[in-house]
């Protein structure tokens, strides 16, 4: 006869270092899992000091300040009754682990040490924690005095272990373990483990939840057995969002989901595993009621809602956190910057919604972003005038068309928004310049020369950037409110692949919401909020082409688009992108690729410009990813320098073996098809 178990997993957005907070997080969501009758509560990745510490894993406080908050959870009334099973750092025999460690009733069972690590895009894990690499083996762990002052414990078993309740069998998975071709569920099954864990700091990526849930669903079809999954979320920190999905599976089937995206801090060679025998059961001897579970359909969000929905989350908790009092965005009237806009703009939404829904800390963090403790948040556009301010920059060579644009967004996001004019701030920085060289710069559609034009460009852009600080640090100010904003930056992935802007100009920023995002996506994703939040404005952003307005007006229009300037289009651009960092090819394999990929639209020796093109701006532009501005994470093509694509920036730009390569089988090419 089976047995009922009630177990309980769960999503908690942590915070890097943020002890206090994560160890009450921790023990609410111990709390709502006992409130449900479960016996076994599991949390997320490294929970306890955050999953985001970095180098401070470094530090010998980390490792001392999550041990005092494993003590406040060992000595909590909260957790007798139940199996914890939480996420921490631990050194043992001098070496750092990434480690699970499971307790009920003020005794540790067991630690468990990650075993196989993630090291690699986003992740860095062995730079800071070694693996586990003992398989089926297991030592005696020396507990900390302050500790053994509560469990009355010397030593707990350590390593690669399983634990053995009276009715059961439960086996720990973390995080990137699942991912990994030999899991060790698979192993674990084998050997009669009936339920099983992951622990995981998952972050979120495009089009990337339904891998997860695959990968989960499959640990149970074969061998069956149960699989719970608990991940952080929200931003704990840094450039990735952490989405959330807990879920539970049965023999092949999720029975149980959490929220993808939510503002809620909480939701609750063959050889034997070693067990630790616990005497404690999960099932009751009194309940003879057998539920059979029943399979959900697992609802996957479109591209187009995950860029409402994640970036939206990441931008919240990165401004309740940082003391700011909202966003300023120079606002172009463009695709980028109007995405940005409309990404705020969902924020505000989601932020309303989750007050309505009665979510008490939420709207605590919002009275307290916007300085009014009466302040109740009900209308997205009313609350967007509040935390958010867009300014359009003109110069003499903007167009009404796109000043009229970023003027209809702002009206109907319901930004505070204002028109700046930068030509007299523009001819004074070239006036200062004319007054050492005697010389004055001219466009080139004045005569001047290409490097001319491009510093007149250059110019225009970064006073942009000064601007959108100043009015950052002064606006509230000047209109008799307390605080600053932050700067929004809006240059999405594609131009940062081609380095198709301007270093410090308006898209050197605090941080970008759209920086790992194609221009592709981009555009799908304002059409969805055209259609879902009725802002017509964007239908005409959508229609007109993509421009910086930095080259002076021809009859008052726009003579100067991005992607003749770029020489490939946007749609172009992503598929390159992927080729170059998911596929990792370099000039000569993409070329290989493509002239497949575009067959029916370019001839060999057009795809070579192109293939030649890009790698010569990729390359001389490479530096701009240094500076790049902290974007969030959504795409595993991201050029970001600083945490994600770790290349030189200092190129031979001109390829020249690897052009030659192109070139010759461009040669051969067109000597096949003469013979034909």
């Amino acid at each position: 006869m089976g047995r009922k178990v009630t177990m309980a997993t769960c999503c908690l957005n942590q915070w890097a270092l943020d002890f206090e907070g994560n160890c009450e997080r921790i023990l609410r969501s111990i709390e709502e899992a006992k409130a449900h009758g479960a016996k076994y509560r599991l949390g997320p990745e490294l929970e306890i000091c955050g999953y985001g510490c970095a180098d401070h894993f470094y530090e010998s406080d980390t490792l001392l300040h999550s041990f005092q908050v494993l003590r406040n959870l060992l000595e909590s009334p909260v957790t007798q009754d139940i199996i914890c099973d939480v996420g921490m750092p631990i050194m043992h025999h001098n070496v750092r682990y990434n480690c699970r460690v499971l307790f009920l009733n003020r005794k540790i069972l067991l630690i468990r040490p990650k075993m196989l690590m993630a090291n690699h895009g986003n992740y860095r894990e062995v730079r800071w924690f070694s693996p586990w690499n003992k398989l089926r083996q297991v030592e005696e762990y020396f507990l900390p005095r302050m500790i053994q002052e509560v469990t009355g414990q010397d030593t707990v078993p350590f390593g690669d272990c399983v634990l053995s309740t009276k009715d059961t069998c439960i086996g720990t998975e973390i995080c990137a373990e699942l991912w990994n071709p030999d899991s060790p569920h698979i192993q674990m099954g084998r050997d009669g483990v009936e339920i099983f864990t992951n622990s995981s700091a998952s972050h979120h990526e495009l089009r990337k939840a339904d891998q997860r849930v695959n990968l989960i669903k499959s640990a149970t079809t074969k061998s069956g057995g149960i699989y719970l999954y608990a991940n952080q979320r929200g931003c704990d920190g840094d450039r990735v969002y952490y989405d959330g999905c807990a879920m539970v599976a049965i023999n092949g089937d999720v029975v149980a989901q959490g929220a993808q995206f939510s503002l809620d801090d909480v939701e609750s060679d063959f050889k034997p595993c070693h067990r630790v025998k616990v005497d404690f059961s999960l099932s009751s001897c009194d309940d003879v009621y057998l539920p059979t579970h029943q399979p959900i359909e697992w609802h996957f969000h479109t591209p187009e809602e995950e860029i409402s929905l994640g970036p939206a989350c990441w931008l919240w908790d990165y401004l309740r956190r940082s003391g700011q009092a909202g966003f300023l965005l120079p606002l172009s009237g463009g695709v980028d910057s109007s995405s940005t806009a409309c990404i705020v703009h969902c924020m505000c939404v989601q932020l309303c919604r989750a007050v309505e829904g009665g979510n008490s800390r939420v709207l605590e963090d919002v009275r307290r972003v916007v300085g009014d403790e009466s302040y109740h948040p009900q209308d997205p556009k009313q609350l967007c005038a509040r935390v958010f301010t867009t300014c359009y920059m003109a110069s003499e060579n903007s167009s009404e068309d796109t000043r009229n644009r970023a003027r209809d967004l702002a009206n109907q996001i319901g930004s505070t928004h204002m028109n700046i004019n930068i030509d007299v701030a523009v001819k004074g920085i070239l006036g200062i310049f004319s007054a050492v060289t005697g010389r004055w710069p001219q466009f080139r559609a004045s005569g001047g020369s290409a490097r001319e034009n491009l510093a007149l460009q250059n110019v225009q852009a970064r006073v942009r950037m000064v601007l959108a600080y100043l009015f950052a640090q002064l606006s509230l100010w000047a209109r008799g409110r307390p605080g600053g904003l932050l700067v929004l930056g809006s240059a999405n992935v594609d131009e940062s692949l081609t380095g198709y802007f301007t270093k410090y100009d308006c898209s050197s920023a605090d941080i970008n919401p759209i920086g790992g995002i194609s221009k592709t996506d981009l555009k799908r994703f304002l059409l969805h909020c055209a259609e879902q939040l009725q802002l017509t404005a964007l239908r005409s952003i959508l229609a007109a082409p993509p421009t910086a307005e930095l080259e002076p007006l021809t009859d008052g229009r726009v003579s100067q688009t991005d992607e003749a300037d770029m020489g490939m289009t946007y749609s172009e651009l992503s598929v390159i992108g992927r080729l170059r960092k998911i596929s990792k090819c370099g000039p000569f394999s993409m070329f290989c690729k493509l002239i497949h990929t575009w067959k029916d639209a370019l001839s060999p020796s057009e795809v070579s410009q192109k293939v030649k093109r890009f790698f010569r701006m990729y390359s001389v532009n490479r530096h701009k990813m240094t500076t790049v501005t902290p974007s969030y994470h959504a795409e595993s093509y991201s050029p970001d320098d600083n945490r994600f694509d770790l290349r030189p920036f200092l190129y031979n730009a001109s390829w020249s073996w690897q052009f030659r390569c192109i070139d010759d089988q461009v040669t051969q090419m067109a000597a096949n098809t003469a013979k034909r």
